[in-house]
């Protein structure tokens, strides 16, 4: 019998990842900056991509200033149209975003990667939601989905500019399912210099949101656009 958690390490060679080419991508968030720039990577690489925004009128205007056949809807349209969903709402609209969408998402690969994050004088540090983690607010929000959580750690600074030809991070990817992690990391391989890392279920999904606060720090004191590698994999 085959294994088919997440539990499972899976093949070092890229191409043992799943054929994503047909997927159409949604972006819950579509007209902010993390969103429309992943909008804009994964169109760029040949994907069907719908951003979605509260206001369809926003959406449509976001997905035109995208360009590459990137097509806006309000968040419902989105959701429904779209095999994947990625949720790139700010932290604050997170739980009544998904509350809302919870029967437009019911069968769909969603992909979390908002980071509960506050700040003071002092900077950026996490927070704590009372579920342990944003991945794992929307996974007992979304109870007919397929919850993973991914792009945390992505500079949207990076991923709208059309002078970037190559983002050269790892992506850390969390799942109960091999077969859905398996297919956040396909994602992720059609970006030029990304690849997708499993890093264990949803339970751990907090300090990867988190670590956010400290790549934040990075970039204030370096002034750069940091990002991440795991070595020996």
């Amino acid at each position: 019998m085959t294994d088919n958690t997440a539990g499972t390490a899976p093949a070092k060679d890229p191409h043992d990842l799943p054929d994503v080419s047909g997927l159409v991508v949604g972006v819950l968030g579509g007209t902010g900056d993390q969103g429309r720039g992943l909008a804009y990577r994964f169109a760029l690489a040949g994907q069907k991509v719908v951003v979605g925004s509260r206001s369809a009128e926003r959406a449509r205007t976001a997905a035109e200033e995208v360009g590459h056949g990137v097509e806006g809807a309000d968040n419902a349209e989105c959701a429904r149209r779209s095999d994947v969903v990625i949720v790139a709402v700010p932290w604050d609209g997170h739980a009544d975003t998904l509350t809302a969408l919870r029967e437009e998402l019911a069968g769909k690969l969603v992909v979390d990667c908002v980071n509960p994050l506050g700040f003071d004088k002092k900077g950026a540090y996490a927070l704590v939601p009372d579920e342990g983690s944003a991945a794992e607010q929307a996974a007992a929000l979304l109870p007919d989905s397929r919850v993973t959580a991914a792009f945390h750690h992505l500079s949207a600074v990076l991923l709208q500019d059309p002078a970037v030809e190559r983002i050269d991070t790892d992506v850390m990817v969390l799942g109960e399912k091999r077969a859905d992690t398996d297919t956040v990391q396909a994602l992720a391989a059609l970006i030029p210099g990304m690849r997708g890392i499993f890093a264990g279920r949803l339970r751990n999904a907090h300090q990867v949101e988190s670590l956010v606060a400290n790549l934040i720090s990075v970039n204030r004191r370096y002034k750069a656009h940091a990002g991440l590698r795991v070595t020996d994999v």
